[in-house]
């Protein structure tokens, strides 16, 4: 260990900063979960603030209103992460057997480029585009169709969300999987075209084997995510018409807690919402493992 560390010590001074931002930005402020087995007090603070137990978790599991937040979640993650896994994977197919190359890279970049943009600004845009008078029920109307109420109505809200957040990042997802196309043995291919084969078939017997693996890491690895739908996203696009369907775990806290200062309350909450993302990502880190053989060590 001493010959090791004398080798790569400079290593570990440029990891330092990183390490110590972990610890002070997110280690330190764990302490904070004792609030939710508190009445917690500003002024008293942590440890003097009465504690209670349970008190604010038996309430959580008996207050209907936390109870539809954590369904919402639920819901609304399932459907982004199931849409969010299958659609890059589809898109990626069709975009691997384009031949003209730059056609394909401006695809890439057209696709990649909402990556980038902030929901700050996205849900700007959305709020004005998906209005009952926007642009969206302009050309509904124009079809002569119906008006949508988008963002006022609890299930459209969410298929706004879900369909929204997927147009966003099914660029990433796509990208992910060309690269890994990339690595496929070109031989296998060319050994295709003598047999005979069209470019369906070979898309079935080896590009899609081929790319399995990392579409079960993708998938797996995204369960963790279970109950995060996305505060940034659905606080800028929400309103108090859909909280009954559109309300989040991350969003209730936030209202919860630093509006109506009901902090030892939202802080249950989360750290509930903690402790199962812990289990999930745990769990989905083992099914990588076993089934994908996919280790971070």
């Amino acid at each position: 260990m001493k010959m090791y560390f004398r080798k790569t010590w400079p290593l570990h001074i440029f990891l330092l900063p990183s390490v110590l931002l972990l610890i002070i930005f997110n280690y330190i402020p764990m302490a904070g979960f004792l609030i939710g087995f508190e009445d917690f007090k500003p002024w008293l603070g942590i440890l003097k603030s009465p504690f209670v137990g349970l008190k604010h978790f038996k309430f959580m599991f008996n207050d209907p209103t936390a109870l539809q937040v954590i369904w919402n979640t639920f819901i609304i993650a399932v459907f982004k992460i199931i849409i969010g896994s299958i659609v890059p994977f589809a898109f990626s197919l069709f975009l691997n057997e384009v031949r003209v190359m730059l056609f394909k890279r401006t695809i890439q970049s057209l696709i990649y480029l909402p990556h980038f943009l902030n929901w700050v600004i996205l849900g700007g845009i959305l709020t004005d585009l998906l209005a009952t008078n926007g642009l969206i029920n302009q050309l509904l109307e124009g079809l002569g169709l119906n008006r949508i109420f988008f963002l006022g109505s609890g299930e459209w809200f969410r298929f706004t969300l879900v369909t929204s957040d997927v147009w966003k990042e099914f660029g990433f997802g796509t990208i992910i999987y060309l690269a890994a196309m990339t690595g496929i043995n070109q031989s296998l291919y060319e050994a295709a075209d003598i047999d005979g084969a069209n470019n369906f078939k070979k898309a079935i017997h080896i590009t899609i084997p081929a790319v399995i693996p990392i579409a079960i890491v993708i998938a797996t690895l995204s369960l963790g995510n279970i109950l995060n739908a996305g505060f940034d996203q659905v606080y800028n696009m929400y309103n108090p018409l859909v909280y009954q369907k559109g309300d989040i775990i991350d969003t209730y806290v936030y209202r919860v807690g630093l509006l109506q200062g009901s902090f030892s309350l939202a802080t249950a909450v989360g750290f509930f919402k903690s402790v199962i993302g812990f289990i999930l990502i745990a769990t989905t880190y083992k099914l990588a493992s076993k089934y994908a053989n996919y280790r971070i060590f």
